[in-house]
């Protein structure tokens, strides 16, 4: 949805900006003027623009650094919950192996 009111944010930009380049050039000014007043609107819809660029990138990187702290997290957790079942599964090993040595010394002193 955010990349949705972007997409319509710069489309709103782009057609005010060619909005006003056509208002522009039909207003009843001198050629000087005219172009004048072009150079300005570009220059402010330039910077207009690169704040936004600057803005979006923060945003994603900020977006892309929350999303690799939780997944660290979701990692950290996936592997501690595996250490302790990694660890009953061992235990549970050797008490079957205590259990066939048992057997294992019963029929030798049989």
């Amino acid at each position: 949805m955010e990349q949705n009111n972007g997409n319509m944010f710069f489309s709103f930009l782009i057609g005010s900006a060619i909005g006003a380049g056509f208002g522009i050039l039909f207003a009843p000014n001198k050629g000087s003027e005219t172009r004048e007043k072009i150079k300005q609107t570009v220059a402010d819809t330039s910077h207009d623009i690169s704040d936004r660029v600057k803005h979006a990138k923060e945003e994603i990187t900020k977006t892309a650094k929350e999303k690799k702290e939780a997944f660290d997290k979701k990692l950290d957790d996936a592997i501690s919950s595996l250490s302790y079942k990694a660890e009953d599964i061992i235990n549970a090993l050797e008490s079957k192996l205590e259990d066939i040595k048992k057997k294992n010394a019963e029929l030798h002193k049989k």
